[in-house]
């Protein structure tokens, strides 16, 4: 396969991407696959092993920094808008719909976390989606803070929140927060899976990931609920895994809303082990297999020379 650097426009904004060309002549054509990252982090913690799969599998990849993170541009640096981050999205399926090696008619889309939720808002609006994987998805920011939290503290991180846009109106500078601590205490991510997680990927594969976002993004985040339009996502095809131990994105309510609100086509795919398994860890395989098998179903319809 080829791999390429690339750059595109989301608002004016200059975005970076990583494009995976399955192996064949240079004139040929293949469906596609957009992609992207969860909560704050950037396209090489682990998604590199999800593209290669991909392509192998005869699948152009084209992996995305947000705006504000890694190698993307962006002057609000470490601010996740999702509304933003589904913007990039949508720019980055007109990139690659528009590449010489892209049947731009079978494009796909990929979201893991926070973009399992983007995907499905993206899916359900965007009809050049054919088919959409959203992996331990984000479902509704409040309710998966409430699990994290517990009520009473849920109830003073609003206050805190409330007291911080009021400062704000009135001139206060953005303030940031850690995605993880050491002692789980302060941070956006209080899971005590996520430290240790957060700190090897960044070690390992990740080092333009950085350790904070704005306060304000976690006003984006409670607010965000990315299933209300999981009932518009038909006909277009949703497949949905979840970790049955994950304590990031709770799988019951993913589970539940699977079943209340998606339409058929769709397919549910319970892994054991939790939330970070997916990427490094034992679910990795059954994971991407999965993923790969329901792309290559729906989209891919054989080489065009």
């Amino acid at each position: 396969m080829k791999i390429e650097k690339i750059t595109y426009m989301s608002d004016g904004i200059a975005c970076s991407g990583l494009l995976y060309i399955p192996s064949g002549e240079d004139t040929a054509t293949y469906p596609a696959i957009v992609m992207a990252h969860g909560f704050s982090l950037v396209k090489e913690a682990y998604l590199p092993k999800y593209a290669e799969k991909f392509a192998e599998a005869g699948l152009v990849t084209l992996i995305i920094d947000y705006r504000n993170f890694g190698e993307s541009e962006g002057e609000n640096r470490q601010h996740m808008d999702p509304l933003e981050q589904i913007k990039d999205y949508r720019h980055a399926i007109s990139w690659v719909s528009s590449h010489p090696n892209v049947q731009e008619d079978q494009i796909g889309i990929w979201g893991t976390s926070y973009s399992g939720g983007h995907v499905l808002q993206v899916g359900g609006l965007d009809r050049r989606v054919k088919a959409i994987v959203s992996q331990v998805p984000t479902i509704r920011g409040w309710i998966g803070m409430e699990k994290k939290m517990g009520k009473e503290n849920m109830h003073a991180y609003i206050e805190k929140l409330i007291a911080y846009r009021k400062a704000r109106y009135t001139g206060a500078p953005v303030e940031h927060i850690p995605v993880v601590s050491k002692d789980n205490q302060n941070c956006a991510q209080t899971h005590p899976e996520a430290y240790p997680w957060f700190t090897k990927m960044s070690k390992e594969v990740a080092p333009t990931w950085k350790n904070y976002i704005t306060l304000e993004s976690m006003e984006h985040y409670l607010e965000y609920f990315p299933a209300a339009n999981m009932d518009i996502i038909s006909p277009t095809p949703l497949m949905m895994i979840v970790a049955t131990e994950d304590g990031i994105t709770p799988p019951d309510a993913a589970i539940e809303v699977f079943h209340s609100k998606a339409k058929e086509p769709k397919k549910l795919v319970k892994l054991p082990k939790g939330h970070f398994d997916v990427y490094n860890g034992e679910t990795f395989e059954a994971a991407q297999q999965a993923a790969t098998s329901w792309f290559v179903e729906h989209l891919r319809k054989g080489v065009r020379k």
